[in-house]
């Protein structure tokens, strides 16, 4: 039985994956964004959102909604930290306050809301499905 992270290398990939993406936008001098008032804060929060939502998805209840925006806030402080020694870009505080704001956001919808929960997870389990029913099953390998 698993425990709240205790979780495969494989379920890690997403929350991992997009923590680099995050990265490597803030490495970038200039990002484009549209030309609206404060939009670098809305991409801010569904970004950290997203990356708080995921490292969620990898345990259970509250305790990992938690634990999931304490690692995206986190991440967002050492973002903005990494961010002021890249030329052209800045260390700002509302950018990370955004980033937790959507961090708390997304993981109190994702976890107190089952039906947004199952809607999201829903193609994730019809695929997982499909390729267990493509495996053949141990005994059917033995049989043949």
């Amino acid at each position: 039985m698993q425990t709240d992270f205790a979780r495969s290398r494989r379920d890690w990939f997403w929350p991992v994956a997009w923590a680099a993406t995050i990265f490597l936008e803030s490495a970038q001098a200039h990002v484009p964004l549209p030309d609206l008032p404060e939009s670098d804060k809305v991409v801010h929060f569904f970004a950290y959102g997203l990356l708080a939502t995921l490292v969620c998805r990898l345990g259970r209840g509250w305790k990992a909604a938690v634990v999931g925006a304490l690692v995206a806030s986190a991440y967002g402080a050492t973002d903005e930290w990494h961010q002021y020694f890249v030329p052209g870009r800045s260390c700002d505080v509302w950018d990370w306050v955004a980033d937790t704001s959507g961090a708390i956001v997304a993981v109190a919808v994702y976890t107190g809301w089952p039906w947004y929960r199952r809607m999201l997870e829903q193609g994730l389990r019809s695929e997982q499905s499909k390729t267990n029913a493509e495996r053949p099953t141990p005994d059917a390998e033995h049989r043949s």
